[in-house]
């Protein structure tokens, strides 16, 4: 594992994990908590470069910024990050699990391999990465915050994605259930669903969310990386004291397209 620690300007006021924040929502999810006063735990898998530019743009807020690398397919041990982010830093107020990610593929066709490789990732890292953080918050005493990006198919089947649905399911189910069991200590965890968002893993740059026409989202857009970190840093301000074991989906409207609406569109295109 590499790690990375740089100076800090002022004091730390509280500490957040991002996990994946090389790039996309963990990035701007990353910067948003920055702004917000938050110490920043930097997460990658394959892109350390994209990492230190997170991490530059948390310095350049006065913020203090340490780098990691996670591997969440060495599991149990790859977790072992989120001690050593609290052990660095000295305490744990907030994680975000945003590390994903998905095999595509008719469901007669999807190897068991590509089955367990996405739980693992999806599923797995992300419960063993929060009851690292559970337990450290616990100790603190202080109550925190855990923030798990799932997306609009934790509600609805993606087609031809069977493990990535069942995955995001899954993670919206433990976030309910950390919800009810974590509340007593005052720690608050919620799940973000992102629709469409314009990156890299959906073939697009950030931009793209504001030149590209989707006809089937009712905005008519992708979202872009910071209107889902803004939801994110706000789960981590003290105006969402009183949320908890929620799914707040993020998505343009697409949970909301009905037949109905997709034939009431294609009359208005002719």
């Amino acid at each position: 594992m590499i790690f990375e620690e740089r100076s800090m300007t002022q004091p730390a006021a509280k500490v957040a994990v991002v996990t994946a924040s090389d790039s996309g929502i963990g990035k701007a999810s990353a910067v948003a908590l920055a702004k917000q006063g938050y110490d920043i735990g930097v997460t990658w898998h394959s892109d350390r470069e994209g990492a230190e530019e997170t991490a530059g743009e948390v310095e350049k807020l006065g913020r203090k910024a340490q780098v990691l690398q996670l591997d969440l397919t060495q599991l149990p041990a790859a977790a072992e990050v989120i001690d050593q982010f609290s052990r660095s830093f000295g305490r744990l107020d907030m994680l975000v699990n945003n590390a994903g990610a998905s095999a595509a593929g008719p469901f007669l066709d999807l190897s068991f391999a590509d089955w367990r490789s996405t739980f693992s990732i999806v599923l797995d890292g992300a419960f063993l990465c929060a009851q690292r953080a559970a337990r450290q918050m616990v100790n603190q005493g202080r109550g925190g915050r855990i923030v798990n990006i799932t997306s609009v198919h934790e509600h609805t089947p993606l087609p031809e994605a069977s493990a990535y649905t069942a995955a995001k399911h899954g993670l919206g189910g433990l976030t309910k259930s950390m919800a009810l069991e974590l509340s007593p200590y005052g720690i608050l965890v919620n799940s973000v669903a992102p629709g469409m968002v314009a990156t890299p893993i959906n073939n697009m740059r950030e931009d793209d969310a504001w030149t590209i026409k989707e006809p089937g989202i009712p905005l008519g857009r992708p979202g872009h990386v910071l209107e889902i970190a803004a939801l994110v840093a706000w789960l981590g301000s003290d105006g969402a004291a009183y949320t908890t074991g929620q799914s707040l989906i993020v998505d343009g409207g697409f949970m909301l397209v009905n037949p109905q609406f997709k034939a009431q569109q294609e009359q208005a295109g002719k």
